[in-house]
Formats: C-alpha cells, sequence, structure tokens
C-alpha cells in the first residue's frame, strides 16, 4: 500500500503543480482583457467568459508592439517616448535601470545567465550553483584586486531571488552544465541532478 501511495504521489503531484503555475499565469494574463472596453469584452459579446483570452491578447500585443518598434517609424517612437520619460525624474531612474538590466538579459549578444556556476557560499567548504551575469564595474571594480566576475546566487526553491556577488575569477568553477539543467536542479534542491558531461578544459568565456 505504502509503495503505492507514493506512485500515486509522484504523478499526481508534478501534474498539480504544474496545472496550478499555469493557471495562475492563464488568470493573471486573462486581467488583461479587462483592457478592452466594455462593449467588446466577451463576456457582453458572447454571454460568457473565455479562459485564456486574456493571454492571447497579450500575446498580440507584444507582437504588434514588436512588430511596429522593428521599423523606421517604431524606432523614432520609442526614442520619442524614452526621451520623454527622461524628463520625469524618478521614472527616468526607475525606467532605465529596467531597462538596461532586461536589454542585458534578453540580449543575443549578451553573456548574462548564459553559464552555470560552481562557486563557494555562504562559507570556504560549502558550494552551490550560480550564474554569470559579466563583470564588475564602475567605482566597484577600481577597488577589486585582480580579475573578479560577477555572478547571481539563486535560492531555492525559488530562483527568482537571490545575491549578487563580485568574486575572484580563480574561485569560480564553469560547469559543463546548461543553464536549464543548472535552474531544474536548483529548483528541485538538489535532487534532480543533471547528467554527468565530460569536464571540459576552462571555458573562453570567463577567460575573456
Amino acid at each position: 500500500m505504502k509503495k503505492y501511495f507514493i506512485t500515486g504521489l509522484l504523478i499526481w503531484i508534478p501534474l498539480s503543480i504544474t496545472f496550478m503555475v499555469l493557471a495562475w499565469i492563464v488568470g493573471t494574463l486573462d486581467q488583461i482583457i479587462e483592457w478592452l472596453p466594455d462593449g467588446l469584452q466577451p463576456r457582453n459579446l458572447l454571454g460568457f467568459d473565455i479562459p485564456g483570452a486574456g493571454l492571447v491578447l497579450g500575446l498580440v500585443i507584444l507582437l504588434s508592439t514588436g512588430l511596429v518598434a522593428a521599423n523606421v517609424i517604431g524606432q523614432k517612437v520609442v526614442r520619442y517616448w524614452e526621451a520623454l520619460l527622461a524628463r520625469i525624474p524618478v521614472v527616468k531612474s526607475l525606467y532605465y535601470g529596467v531597462k538596461q538590466v532586461s536589454d542585458t538579459l534578453f540580449s543575443s549578444s549578451g553573456q548574462a545567465f548564459r553559464k552555470a556556476l560552481l562557486v563557494q557560499y555562504p562559507r570556504q567548504g560549502s558550494w552551490t550553483i550560480a550564474f554569470l551575469t559579466g563583470k564588475p564595474g564602475g567605482d566597484a571594480a577600481t577597488h577589486l584586486k585582480g580579475e573578479h566576475v560577477s555572478v547571481y546566487v539563486p535560492t531555492t526553491p525559488n530562483p527568482t531571488s537571490g545575491f549578487f556577488l563580485m568574486m575572484a575569477r580563480e574561485d569560480v568553477i564553469e560547469l559543463d552544465m546548461s543553464v536549464d539543467e543548472a535552474l531544474k536542479y536548483i529548483i528541485s534542491m538538489g535532487v534532480v541532478a543533471p547528467p554527468a558531461h565530460v569536464a571540459p578544459a576552462r571555458s573562453a568565456l570567463l577567460n575573456e
């Protein structure tokens, strides 16, 4: 009975959590439908709500925005919009700070979160998974002796929170592990280990 019970749990727990997460995402994005005028909302046109309509609308808005911003006229509109935001003190700092982070994370040429690392944290002899985010900059870099790298150490099981560290390059070990594998390893609290690979020579990414 115990064996069957545990087997049932192993089947239903991932399914339930996956369903709850997807339901939360779809439910949150469905709020976008409230942006439409009352006369265009599904409940008024059809007499009932359509689950996922907000998700579809959100995807349409994203694709349309990208399509418009990719042409010459759209780029001019974006520049005008950013120039307008640059004149608002608090909004300027918030907007450009978030924009710089998002541009770095989602840039196809950027190296942020492109490599999984093994670092000693929070003390010597205690190891954890981290992600390479770049190199120290600004005044902080002038106070660091030797070569350093910037890393992000996520928390478990929620990797969206974590710690930003500047570590000596020789204290960082690059892993032959994809970012997806590393995230899965972190979220599962070490239960779902990635497959073993042949350890490569020290990557050129850290030696740049």
